[in-house]
């Protein structure tokens, strides 16, 4: 698997790459060794940048910037990435057979990781905060991804597809949220109050 050319291919051409993805054998620590690792770095990185260095006008506050903030950041932003990565693959799989589809664990992170792309490359963005929400309209494009990846990835019917991927989208959003609540509450809220 070529980096590059596999993150082309899930963004410009998902279906087409879903389908070369399905017929492939990659394990979930292949996946994440030679995948997530190198793209989760991209957000990761921008982030300390953007928010160690750059810095971010805050309200009542003015302009804030704070190596230590932006290490923290950063930090939160990868672990929370390969955990929810992780979490979301063994629900979705989890989830398999109630929606008459294959159980794959290797698979379910292959679906997880590959959605995950257009966030992790726009990621970059993040190195000027004031574009951070252009990250998230990446990452609505990742929903659409993780859609049309279900049927070729889980082998999902197709009357059940859409139920499958709302499902597979609410626990995908509780999961990173809550990760990230908790890893912010471990990691950050101390540099916040100072204790």
């Amino acid at each position: 698997m070529n980096l590059i050319e596999r993150v082309k291919g899930i963004i410009l051409n998902p279906k087409t790459e879903w389908n070369t993805i399905q017929q492939e054998k990659t394990s979930s620590t292949d996946l994440l060794v030679k995948y997530l690792i190198p793209l989760a770095l991209i957000p990761t990185i921008a982030g300390f940048i953007g928010y160690g260095l750059i810095g971010r006008n805050m309200p009542f506050a003015g302009h804030f910037a704070s190596v230590s903030y932006g290490i923290k950041y950063a930090i939160i932003m990868f672990i929370n990435l390969l955990i929810s990565a992780y979490v979301t693959a063994f629900v979705i799989d989890s989830l398999a057979p109630t929606f008459s589809a294959v159980k794959n664990f290797d698979k379910a992170f292959s679906l997880v990781v590959y959605s995950l792309t257009p966030m992790m490359v726009a990621g970059v963005l993040y190195i000027y905060p004031p574009l951070a929400l252009l990250v998230m309209l990446a990452s609505l494009y990742g929903l659409y991804i993780l859609y049309i990846g279900l049927k070729p990835m889980m082998q999902a019917p197709d009357d059940k597809v859409t139920v499958y991927f709302i499902v597979s989208l609410i626990v995908m959003i509780a999961v990173y949220f809550i990760i990230s609540l908790i890893l912010t509450s471990v990691i950050l809220r101390p540099a916040l109050t100072g204790f």
